[in-house]
């Protein structure tokens, strides 16, 4: 019999282990592993629990303190172990602190030997709220909160728990954050995944009756995502969808990207560039901490830039033009494709080097 996975993610420990307890003391024989990254000692600690208390806790020294290298080496190995063993009916997992749950969705959805072991039921966001709108929309890293994987990882909270939001099939807060930053929250999340305050009202049960949505956290989380947007109604969140099936200016993003990457605010999305014509570049950040990169090809499908922008109170009225700023103008967007054949367009730290030369 396949065993249900409860999975959750978050930046605040201390709401991960609360929702972790909750659902593990809420489900019979069940088991719970929570899995810890050092990455000063690069050690992930392994800690297994039960109904009877702490079942095993291990120390493994990873080749690198990331979270592919935790998946590969002790995650996924051990979340088939327990799933072949009969002590337990479900299992509870706590992710290393920071992590997305994604990748380890792909793993699982893939590997045809744990499909007939482990069923993703469902991925949780767990949402400390001491404070959330810092927490989500502020400037704040990783590593300045002792939450970094590695000595390299130079991510920025907002932009990694903006991530795990928007890709939970539910989000739980450990408690009442205020409207505004409820209505943040709700904003973010994925469409149709509830929001939940308080672990208390988890119905671990009902949860592991059904199954992860990764066809709609994948869809939703795309940087060309096709998803209809609820409205906000009502709420003091808001939300802007910048749209136009012209590319970005290469020298005019490198110059003025600060215009839209900039400010208190979650922006994510896809873009194009005329000097890299095929490369679908993904555009992620919040809080003024930015990353874009090469995401994929855009294959048979019409290359567009579109970034959805979210925050909370009123929105800023410069974003609007500063996005149409960036765009080729409609005459720059009628000038020969060899005009932009070019060898370097100055976002090769980023992107990498062009790869079509016409």
């Amino acid at each position: 019999m396949r065993k249900p996975l409860l999975v959750v993610t978050g930046v605040d420990p201390v709401a991960m282990d609360t929702a972790l307890i909750s659902l593990a003391w809420d489900l019979p024989r069940a088991v719970s592993v929570r899995h810890l990254i050092d990455p000063h000692t690069q050690v992930l600690t392994r800690t297994v629990s039960d109904a009877t208390g702490v079942v095993e806790r291990e120390q493994i020294q990873l080749e690198h303190a990331c979270v592919s290298c935790a998946l590969r080496e002790d995650i996924v190995p051990t979340l088939e172990r327990l799933a072949r063993d009969h002590r337990w009916s479900a299992i509870v997992s706590g992710l290393p602190t920071g992590t997305e749950a994604a990748r380890l969705a792909q793993v699982l959805g893939a590997d045809t030997r744990l499909a007939r072991h482990l069923k993703l039921s469902a991925v949780l966001a767990a949402v400390g709220t001491d404070d959330v709108v810092r927490d989500l929309l502020g400037d704040d890293l990783l590593r300045e909160r002792d939450l970094h994987t590695n000595p390299g990882d130079a991510r920025g909270v907002g932009e990694v728990a903006c991530a795990q939001i928007e890709y939970a099939d539910l989000v739980v807060l450990d408690a009442d954050p205020g409207v505004e930053a409820a209505d943040l929250v709700r904003a973010l999340a994925r469409p149709g995944a509830p929001v939940v305050v308080g672990a208390a009202e988890l119905d671990a049960t009902a949860l592991t009756a059904q199954r992860h949505q990764v066809g709609l956290s994948s869809a939703w989380c795309a940087p060309a995502f096709d998803v209809e947007l609820p409205a906000l109604r009502g709420s003091r969140a808001w939300r802007l969808d910048l749209s136009s099936p012209r590319p970005f200016h290469p020298d005019r993003l490198l110059d003025q990207i600060e215009r839209l990457g900039a400010g208190r605010h979650r922006s994510r999305g896809a873009f194009w560039l005329p000097t890299r014509p095929g490369d679908l570049l993904e555009w992620s950040g919040a809080g003024g901490q930015l990353s874009i990169g090469s995401h994929s090809a855009w294959g048979l499908r019409a290359p567009m830039t579109r970034l959805l922008v979210t925050g909370v109170g009123t929105a800023p009225s410069d974003l609007v033009a500063a996005f149409e700023d960036l765009l080729l103008t409609r005459t720059e967007a009628l000038l020969d494709q060899h005009t932009w054949a070019v060898h370097e367009d100055g976002l090769e730290p980023w992107l990498g080097e062009i790869r079509r030369v016409a």
